[in-house]
């Protein structure tokens, strides 16, 4: 039997958003031809916008559909670097953000950008007061643009992304805000988090996916402020207001809205079962493992994470054992899948590099229930002592 604790990887298609991928895929037509076809097809997508920009707080023009998150973070990390009109070169950078961020970030300081980093807390905050400090340069000169988690992927950690986008405004930078993690868990809305900050300053792009909340994987988007200056990564069209040409995925921008609703109306009872499951997870592991430990915010975290520390095990060894009884976790990130490096996430946090080794990630979603966290309590102690060598040292 298969049980699955990596949502936060990717979450199983929801039914409503299949039937609407699939009806929407009968819709012949480009929905930029000026035909009867194409104009049917140009109507669902609007409609789409439409429903999506209502649950993410934005208007229907500042939402551009994208194949996901990494494209949205590219596209809303490159376009504000290449569009920015000042001179400006700094960039701000949280330490434990994902790789989509840090690795374009990389890019972009070969370009010629100077990497501000800021660093997170022991349980993977980012503090306010080190990001405000690093938006101004302490007085010395503003940033071209800064970036940041609302809710750290790997750990469940949840920012204060207000008090961010705050600082943000302040002091006149844009802001992108990745809400990937924190889609269908958190309170999402571009509004709300803009507030009123002056034209082009402060949150200016949030991105998020569709696949980790129901959605076709390649679904996805990014919320781009009206007034916000950016360079498209791709070009051949005027689609998008230009941020994104090509032909549009009518039917993956359908099951998107779709998957957006559904997840938005379920989000506070979800969350409440998730944190009870959690708990009776994180509960249930250190009782059968003493020396496991809770890595984030105990707290203020997502409500299906659990990030646990196996001291002395070795995280692959782990996932490896817990496969080849059925259940599905990991060591991180999805996007390091099939990479053996410790957890840049948890070296950030202050951890060593082999605690950063020694970590699963158990993610838990709609389809969750007792079962999953009853099959993980029932072979944890016996995984954790062969993975950590205990039980070869007992036999012996």
């Amino acid at each position: 039997m298969a049980f699955y604790l990596d949502h936060a990887a990717t979450s199983p298609l929801r039914p409503e958003a299949r039937q609407a991928w699939l009806d929407a895929a009968e819709v012949v037509g480009n929905a930029s031809s000026t035909h009867g076809a194409g104009q049917q097809a140009r109507r669902l997508l609007e409609e789409s916008r439409e429903r999506a920009a209502a649950v993410l707080g934005a208007d229907p023009i500042e939402v551009v559909f994208t194949s996901g998150g990494t494209e949205s973070i590219n596209l809303a990390l490159q376009g504000l670097w290449r569009a920015r009109a000042d001179g400006t070169t700094a960039i701000v950078l949280p330490d434990a953000e994902h790789h989509a961020t840090l690795e374009t970030v990389a890019a972009i300081a070969d370009d010629g950008a100077e990497v501000r980093r800021v660093p997170v807390t022991h349980d993977a905050h980012v503090a306010p007061e080190e990001f405000a400090g690093a938006l101004d340069g302490d007085g010395q000169s503003p940033a071209a643009l800064a970036t940041a988690l609302i809710a750290n992927n790997e750990v469940g950690t949840v920012n204060d992304a207000r008090a961010l986008a705050a600082s943000a405004a302040a002091v006149g930078v844009p802001l992108h805000l990745d809400a990937v993690a924190a889609l269908g868990h958190l309170p999402v809305s571009y509004r709300d988090l803009r507030g009123s900050a002056a034209p082009g300053s402060g949150l200016v792009a949030l991105s998020v996916t569709g696949h980790k909340i129901g959605a076709p994987v390649g679904t996805g988007a990014l919320v781009v402020d009206r007034t916000a200056r950016m360079a498209p990564l791709f070009r051949g069209g005027a689609q998008q207001r230009g941020l994104r040409a090509g032909t549009q995925d009518v039917a993956g921008a359908a099951a998107f809205a779709v998957a957006l609703e559904s997840a938005e109306a379920e989000r506070v009872s979800e969350g409440a079962r998730l944190r009870r499951l959690r708990d009776r997870l994180v509960t249930g592991i250190r009782a059968a493992v003493p020396a496991a430990e809770l890595l984030g915010d105990p707290v203020n975290r997502l409500p299906g994470n659990a990030h646990i520390l196996f001291p002395g095990a070795v995280g692959e060894s782990l996932l490896f054992m817990l496969d080849t009884a059925g259940i599905s976790s990991s060591t991180g990130s999805a996007c390091q899948a099939g990479v053996a490096e410790p957890s840049h996430v948890v070296m950030a946090m202050g951890r060593s590099e082999q605690d950063a080794r020694s970590v699963l990630r158990f993610t838990l979603g709609r389809t969750s229930g007792d079962d999953e966290v009853d099959a993980v309590l029932g072979v944890i102690a016996d995984a954790y002592a062969r993975a950590s060598g205990a039980g070869s040292a007992n036999r012996s």
